[in-house]
């Protein structure tokens, strides 16, 4: 009998789903434009401060992940409870909770105890605050040298850290944040809300 996913060591996961870098899919902006208007129509604007499509997907030419990563800010006094419940109803599974230092929540689609589905998101749900994550792609976007580079270092661990999801995150991480910081220089507060 096959496991779920939820009975699964997370070991198992990252062999099920290991980490694979594809050439930019320019489909991904489509995958992203239907989500976000799904959500728009599930939750309402008067909730949703920003939603964007962040990480390496959404920089055209940018060796990625197949996932769109999708950002959710929300307003100060939403009801956070009722839009998770709405979140889960529509098919999302909730991979992470935290409240500290800041409220974060991380959904998923398109996982199956088969492997990945052909359309793979994560959504990453927040209160509307002045992210990395938002500097760091407009950087790539306009630095071709620095996404250039930043492609390289992915492919360069692909084979290292190819069913160790953490272990790739964590050789990226000085990168990320060196050009994140030089972003913030660049871009004053272009997200501050």
């Amino acid at each position: 009998m096959e496991k779920e996913l939820s009975e699964m060591t997370l070991e198992e996961l990252w062999v099920l789903f290991p980490i694979i870098l594809k050439e930019h899919n320019v489909e991904y902006k489509n995958w992203y434009e239907i989500e976000e208007e799904k959500f728009i129509n599930l939750i309402g604007e008067k909730d949703i401060a920003r939603i964007n499509h962040i990480g390496s997907s959404a920089v055209n030419g940018l060796l990625s992940k197949p996932i769109v990563d999708i950002l959710l800010e929300l307003k100060e006094g939403c009801n956070l409870d009722i839009i998770i419940d709405r979140i889960l109803d529509e098919g999302w599974t909730l991979m992470s909770s935290q409240e500290e230092p800041y409220m974060s929540r991380v959904f998923n689609k398109g996982y199956t105890k088969h492997g990945f589905s052909k359309k793979v998101y994560h959504l990453h749900v927040r209160l509307a605050g002045d992210w990395n994550e938002l500097y760091f792609r407009d950087y790539l976007i306009d630095c071709k040298e620095v996404a250039e580079k930043y492609g390289q270092i992915k492919s360069e661990l692909i084979d290292k850290y190819r069913n160790n999801r953490d272990g790739y995150t964590d050789a990226k991480s000085d990168f990320i944040l060196q050009h994140t910081k030089e972003a913030r220089k660049k871009y004053g507060s272009r997200y501050k809300m």
